[in-house]
């Protein structure tokens, strides 16, 4: 009976993932109809042959979510299938709520072991006192010490006011601790900060789209209005990967006159075609406008930066946009599931569409080509701007992006950083405001100390292509003559910790510092310690204080003169 269920469930989820797909007119619909059902018998006679004669037993769930990830994947990278116990993660990309303690944690070790990561300002697991490294070794009677990431996360969520205890263990603790917690509402602020710079700018740091983000958007600008009396606005969409579509349309709708078209869609089904208007009178048309942009920001910040662009509204600063110019929406499934397909492209109101990467034509390998800047297309702004497609958001005022060195990722990603500011921390009941706080010269010391005595490694890509070029050339006997240019390039590439640290150490700094102040004052104190250093928002503020500049970026291009011909 058991079995009987599966088989019907991998049917009909099959079916519904097949044809969702498969609307076509005519003969080719008909066509396409005969191969769905022609597939869907091989699919359902090789899982029965797989599960009855395989040597091993099968594991039908697992076996069957291993092909349709694979089926999904070879479309895009955002149409996927959730099944009923992960559509808590879609809740909270869609409304910034769920049922839990409010803390991100991180598996520690590859077999399992999660330890709280950043408690959430003014959310229970804060409120408890649960701190950044503490190890969770049970919740209530169950142990988790190596549990999973997915698995303790299952258990720290549930319905608001139901109460947990957590068994804890604090780094440089000798007994763990017994902590209980209420579960609550928890609400992710979509808005991380909006302050005044240079006494009359305004600024909103918006880190995703949420049903609730323009309501956030909107409160906070109006009392930077009415209370701060700002004279130009900034909003700051980088490393803001998007998500609800509406909610860029209502943000747009903030600074642009009402009924102005902000996003249109098309896809394969016709009649869901839709054109995406401002419906409500705008907050303010005439405030200089600077919208912030990188190659994080995504979807719904793209409608958002694109739009404004388009509508000469704003000037775009920073780097190129990521390019995700395709709209999901989400279709049902059987057992409480959902298919989240990519319905549409959405083209923004010069016309354009800014899809960078073309899943349609893949290479033979599966990998996925760039549109290159040749092949794409010049639209124009309301006033005549040029603009093209196919490329993510070009910002007027574009500015080169700093690379990050290797070192510095793998002492972010690595552990080694976390746990030496975990100690710090503990050290330090206090810091000062973040406008105040440095991290000293022994501090940064003290950290590459500890990365030594800690044998921190990082691997450099460069290492690696050294050691390739030297198997190479030893095949090809480049090597058996003088090679002093090769040794002294290996010098020079192999990794040096007290070196590649001095060499960086001004980021490392600032990288520390970023870390220690997000301990003691959560997201928002991380966001201002950024802040400090910041050479686009610096070139932000150049442009809205030049009103000439500001006003002349976003004016028509002016027309060539014709030289009079020779008489």
């Amino acid at each position: 009976m058991c079995r009987l269920i599966q088989r019907k469930r991998i049917i009909g989820l099959l079916s519904l993932l097949l044809i969702a797909g498969s609307i076509f007119p005519g003969q080719a619909q008909n066509d396409n109809r005969f191969e769905v059902s022609k597939n869907l018998d091989i699919f359902n006679a090789l899982v029965k042959e797989m599960e009855m004669f395989y040597v091993d037993s099968v594991d039908i769930d697992k076996t069957v979510r291993r092909g349709i990830d694979a089926m999904l994947g070879g479309l895009d990278p955002y149409t996927e299938y959730i099944p009923e116990q992960e559509m808590e993660g879609l809740k909270l990309i869609t409304t910034g709520e769920y049922g839990g303690i409010g803390s991100y944690i991180r598996q520690r070790d590859k077999d399992g072991g999660v330890i709280i990561v950043e408690p959430f300002e003014g959310m229970p697991a804060a409120l408890a006192g649960l701190k950044a490294g503490d190890r969770i070794l049970a919740i209530d009677t169950i142990d988790v010490s190596k549990a999973t990431n997915d698995k303790v996360s299952e258990l720290l969520k549930g319905v608001p006011n139901t109460k947990i205890t957590l068994t804890i263990q604090r780094p440089g603790e000798k007994k763990p601790r017994k902590i209980d917690i209420v579960r609550k509402q928890v609400v992710v602020d979509q808005v991380t900060y909006y302050g005044v710079r240079n006494d009359s700018v305004g600024y909103i740091y918006l880190k995703g789209f949420t049903d609730k983000s323009a309501q956030e958007v909107k409160a906070a600008f109006e009392d930077l209005r009415k209370n701060h009396n700002i004279k130009s606005l900034i909003i700051d969409l980088r490393n803001n990967g998007g998500g609800v579509l509406e909610s860029a349309v209502q943000i747009v709708s903030l600074f642009v006159p009402k009924g102005s078209e902000v996003i249109s869609t098309k896809g394969k089904i016709k009649q869901w075609d839709r054109t995406y208007r401002t419906s409500s009178e705008p907050l303010d048309t005439v405030m200089p406008l600077a919208v912030l942009i990188n190659g994080n920001s995504a979807s719904a910040s793209e409608i958002v930066s694109g739009s404004l662009q388009d509508l000469d509204r704003a000037v775009l600063i920073g780097q190129r946009s990521f390019g995700k110019g395709l709209v999901q929406t989400t279709r049902d499934l059987p057992y409480d599931g959902k298919l989240k397909v990519t319905m549409s492209k959405y083209y923004i109101p010069s016309g354009r569409c800014i899809q960078q990467l073309d899943y349609t034509h893949r290479k033979e390998d599966g990998s996925v080509n760039a549109i290159p800047d040749s092949l794409t297309s010049v639209f124009y702004t309301s006033k005549g701007r040029p603009v093209r497609d196919g490329g993510g958001v070009r910002p007027e005022f574009e500015m080169k992006e700093k690379k990050i060195p290797s070192l510095m990722y793998y002492l972010a990603a690595d552990y080694v950083l976390f746990d030496f500011i975990t100690d710090w921390v503990q050290k330090h009941k206090t810091i000062a405001p973040v406008e105040e706080f440095v991290v000293t010269d022994e501090d940064y010391e003290a950290l590459k100390q500890y990365a030594k005595e800690k044998n921190f490694t990082y691997d450099r890509q460069s290492e690696k292509a050294l050691k390739s070029l030297k198997e190479i050339a030893e095949f090809e006997g480049y090597l058996d003559g003088d090679s002093t240019t090769l040794k002294a390039l290996e010098e020079q590439l192999t990794p040096n910790l007290d070196r590649d640290f001095d060499r960086n150490k001004d980021e490392i700094k600032k990288l520390m510092a970023a870390e220690i102040v997000k301990r003691y004052y959560y997201q928002r104190g991380e966001l201002l310690q950024n802040l400090k250093e910041d050479e686009v928002l610096d070139k932000a503020l150049e442009v809205l204080a030049d009103h000439e500049l500001y006003t002349k970026t976003l004016s028509a291009p002016e027309k060539e003169k014709e030289t009079p011909a020779e008489k």
